[in-house]
């Protein structure tokens, strides 16, 4: 375990190499205390691959109108567009025919798919939590960091299987979705070898 003060901007579900990064530390940071910037879209956004390969979900957000120098820890879920539904049925569309995706979904679902006004840094300490127990990771994680230090890389160092290589070859940088579902327990596996 790598023992230095390694600090992530907030992001849900990210790729490969965030979780890497958390792996190979005994403890890491977040920097939810960060100030909110709308044009950072991958605190709330992530990156699938589907039948015309990768696309882009999006859990829309409230902007903290009325706060002074807001932070992501300020910001709220929004209900806009029902988008639980959207991602919900996109990735049964997209990993549903996947080994792992039944055995992992409902484990990840309500971390997922949070109702409106869920604070974002509820999500995403939920969704890192179960992340993290599936891929078995017990690194100790903190939230209150305010500002980013490490950019975890996204390019995995070795493939693994994806049901959509045939279409599109092998993608790189999806979330770690796209590993859960695609490789099951031998994710945390892939996670642990990203660096060598």
């Amino acid at each position: 375990m790598i023992h230095d003060t390694r600090i992530l901007y907030p992001s849900l579900a990210p790729n490969i190499g965030y979780y890497a990064t958390i792996a190979a530390h005994d403890s890491i940071s977040i920097a939810m205390m960060g100030p909110f910037d709308k044009r950072h879209k991958e605190t709330h956004r992530y990156e699938v691959a589907d039948t015309r390969g990768r696309l882009n979900l999006t859990v829309p957000i409230k902007a903290p109108h009325g706060i002074k120098n807001a932070r992501w820890s300020d910001v709220l879920v929004s209900g806009h567009g029902r988008w639980q539904a959207i991602h919900s049925t996109t990735l049964a569309s997209a990993y549903g025919r996947t080994p792992f995706y039944e055995y992992y979904i409902d484990r990840l679902a309500p971390a997922l798919f949070v109702e409106e006004n869920t604070p974002l840094e509820a999500q995403i300490r939920a969704v890192n939590d179960a992340i993290c127990k599936i891929l078995l990771i017990d690194t100790e994680i903190n939230y209150d960091a305010s500002e980013a230090n490490t950019t975890p890389s996204t390019q995995c160092s070795s493939e693994y299987w994806q049901i959509r290589k045939a279409e599109h070859g092998f993608l790189s940088g999806l979330s770690v979705l796209d590993l859960i579902f695609n490789m099951g327990p031998e994710a945390a596996l892939v996670v642990r070898k990203f660096y060598k």
